[in-house]
């Protein structure tokens, strides 16, 4: 069977579905779910995206729980970073050279067996932070495995014009499970106990193993021949980078708007001081719910930008909205006005992501989209946490209001001087 053919049995064979009409023109572009083989993949996303929540939840807690100490939470967090980052660049490298439904049912029955060990040591009450940092460390690092290769079988499964639709439905799950899964994890807590939120990501996780299994064979394209997918072929995934400008610009694009312009390291200080009159506990919950908020709306309304070719153009313009919007957060006295500001910026980032996502899946040829989503899945993981860095530096020296609005002017500056100065990413259309 050839290239061509194997492709569209893993796509499916659905027929077009007609112009939509009206208000139709700007829900949710649907089109992806009508191929079964991406249905599954969301499917299975659907029902991950909040179990996956209740284990960030509930790793924290029982951290503090056990040792009363935030510091001992923030370990955890750069225990779980270090084997995300290294992983996810090797899991790339893998994902181009083996069948790509293979390695995410390996990788996810190793999450799902992680989880269960969650709940086993948490039902014996054993106790151990450095169990559970060890756990915490072991689950990343097979999310790290797992990620770039669930991202770069999508473009096996769906058109490549449906592809941003395709981005903009995995995002708004992921995003909705961000809103919803802390919620419930506080609700249920106090009603079955710590230890069964881990038993839940577990079974919730077995429904995903399903969901794979039952997905098309996805192996490399091209011929048969083994690859290697050692550090020589990482290398090799930054210098395809390098030599193709515009997926070195999508992700400097990324980096621009999280690394300059993500304020959330200031938002505990903006809820004690600014809007303490408000109430520091409402103030704080708003300001943290805001951006997947918006990004969540974002994706509901997706078929207003869903449909647009110029890619390129979608994302610079996605990005100048969120340094506007962020700035307009920091210039904000009141709350609610500062609540829409940053849900404006998750529209803004929910734009961003589905146009970034679309290019990355299909200005990179097969071979590479593996190591492509690698690096994506790093930048996304670093940039926020180099954000808090920054911000906090600068919100102790200028305060957080300056350093909000400073850092929201300077991604419009960047991004506007870097589609300036290197036009490929603002042709670029697919």
């Amino acid at each position: 069977m050839d290239t061509s053919e194997s492709t569209n049995e893993e796509r499916g064979s659905e027929p077009e579905a007609p112009r939509r009409r009206g208000w139709r023109r700007w829900a949710m572009d649907t089109r992806p779910l009508r191929r079964p083989a991406y249905r599954r993949l969301w499917g299975s996303t659907v029902v991950t995206a909040v179990g996956s929540q209740l284990t960030a939840v509930a790793v924290p807690k029982q951290i503090y729980d056990i040792t009363g100490s935030s510091a001992w939470v923030g370990a955890a967090s750069l225990a779980g970073l270090v084997p995300l980052i290294v992983f996810a660049l090797w899991g790339g490298a893998i994902a181009d050279t083996m069948d790509r439904r293979k390695l995410l049912l390996i990788t996810n029955s190793g999450i799902a067996v992680t989880s269960l060990l969650f709940w086993l040591q948490a039902f014996v009450g054993l106790g151990s932070v450095a169990t559970l940092m060890l756990l915490l460390s072991v689950q990343q690092a097979f999310w790290g495995l797992n990620a770039p290769a669930r991202t770069a079988s999508i473009a096996r499964l769906v058109p490549e014009d449906e592809l941003p639709a395709a981005g903009a439905l995995g995002s708004t799950v992921m995003q909705t499970g961000q809103v919803a899964g802390p919620l419930l994890a506080g609700a249920l807590i106090p009603v079955i106990g710590l230890p069964e939120l881990y038993l839940l990501d577990a079974l919730a996780l077995c429904v995903t193993v399903w969901a794979v299994y039952r997905l098309p064979a996805l192996p490399p394209l091209g011929g048969t021949a083994v690859r290697r997918a050692g550090v020589k072929e990482i290398a090799a995934g930054f210098r395809y980078i390098s030599g193709h400008t515009v997926l070195l610009l999508s992700f400097l694009a990324d980096i621009v708007a999280m690394v300059l312009g993500m304020p959330r390291a200031l938002f505990p200080q903006l809820a004690s001081q600014t809007y303490a009159p408000y109430g520091e506990g409402l103030a704080l919950g708003l300001l943290f719910a805001a951006i997947p908020i918006g990004a969540v709306l974002g994706g509901l309304f997706s078929g207003t930008f869903s449909r647009a070719r110029r890619h390129g153009l979608m994302v610079i313009g996605a990005v100048v909205v969120w340094g506007v919007a962020v700035t307009g957060f920091g210039l904000s006295d009141s709350l609610w006005v500062a609540v829409a500001f940053l849900a404006l910026a998750g529209v803004a980032d929910m734009v961003s992501m589905v146009f970034r996502g679309a290019i990355l899946l299909s200005a990179a040829t097969d071979e590479m989209r593996g190591r492509m989503q690698g690096v994506f899945t790093v930048v996304v993981a670093g940039g926020p946490r180099l954000a808090d860095v920054l911000h906090g530096t600068a919100g102790s020296a200028f305060g957080p209001r300056t350093a909000v609005a400073g850092g929201g002017l300077l991604v419009v500056a960047v991004m506007l001087a870097l589609a300036a100065a290197v036009p490929a990413l603002r042709r670029y259309r697919v």
